[in-house]
């Protein structure tokens, strides 16, 4: 007998008529929540196949009435887009590496080593996630001033490894570890550092996917940190760079803009399309515990 997974309603439940009526509201609301999230992307990526004088005619079109793809080799060409994509995988590689070996470290002595006065500590980053971001971008902003960090990749990597949530969530993920994978290793003679390389790092791969993402989709969109720490092209990410040379410039023409966006947005949404099931997998198992 073929099994199918069991949803909100069974086959038998929507045979009455308030369930049927129940399941069609969401099924409308749901296509509406799709339509409101898809419409900016595809109104973007059509208005860069428009030719400028389509762009900004009116009423607007929102399919294009003649194609035109030189847009993107325009806008391709406009700023030195290649020099942009590498700064913010740059940033996105380094607060990855942060992100493992800080994070992933404190998380390890928090969850398997006798730390002193360990709950108190996990409550004390547990209390930092109710602190807004904004009452402490000042005190960084001067620290890495202070630090000589400013217009260096530094100015993000070092922020990055003080995330009380990736914290909490790695700690958590460690502790549905089987603790006797750890005792087995110690009586081989492994170190602290040997049971956190050698084991828990291995099987921590679902957990540090779905932090990979969302640290990638940080890097990538992040506008406002780098439009105060970065103020040269050597370092600036692709997000200040778009704001700087695309949004805020009336020169160009409007469907090179669109362009330049379209080919902005199409990795991260590519991205999370292939790696979509990790974030859901990765959250539930390392989902912080009430």
């Amino acid at each position: 007998m073929k099994s199918f997974d069991r949803g909100i309603l069974s086959s038998y439940d929507l045979k009455k008529t308030p369930n049927r009526v129940v399941y069609g509201i969401m099924l409308a609301v749901i296509i509406l929540m799709v339509a409101s999230m898809l419409y900016p992307i595809l109104v973007t990526l059509f208005n860069s196949l428009k030719s400028n004088v389509e762009v900004n005619s009116f009423p607007p079109h929102f399919l294009p009435e003649h194609w035109t793809f030189d847009t993107f080799k325009k806008g391709w060409n406009y700023i030195d887009l290649p020099l942009f994509f590498r700064n913010t995988l740059i940033i996105f590689a380094g607060n990855m590496a942060v992100t493992v070996v800080v994070i992933g470290l404190a998380a390890f002595s928090l969850s398997r080593l006798n730390v002193p006065y360990g709950r108190a500590i996990n409550f004390f980053f547990l209390a930092a996630l109710f602190i807004p971001p904004t009452t402490y971008i000042v005190p960084n902003f001067i620290n890495l001033k202070e630090l000589g960090m400013l217009n260096t990749f530094q100015a993000f990597w070092l922020p990055a490894g003080a995330n009380a949530f990736f914290l909490l969530l790695l700690k958590n993920f460690f502790d549905g570890i089987s603790h006797e994978l750890f005792e087995a290793g110690r009586i081989d003679g492994a170190s602290d550092a040997r049971l956190f390389a050698g084991i828990a790092l291995p099987l921590s791969i679902p957990i540090f996917s779905t932090l990979a993402i969302f640290v990638f989709s940080t890097a990538w969109n992040d506008w406002f940190w780098p439009s105060l720490v970065m103020h040269t092209d050597k370092t600036r990410p692709l997000a200040t760079a778009i704001y700087n040379y695309v949004i805020n410039v009336r020169r160009l023409d409007t469907n090179v803009k669109f362009a330049m966006l379209t080919m902005v947005m199409l990795p991260p949404i590519i991205v999370f399309l292939l790696f979509q099931r990790f974030i859901v997998r990765g959250l539930h198992m390392g989902g912080v515990k009430g």
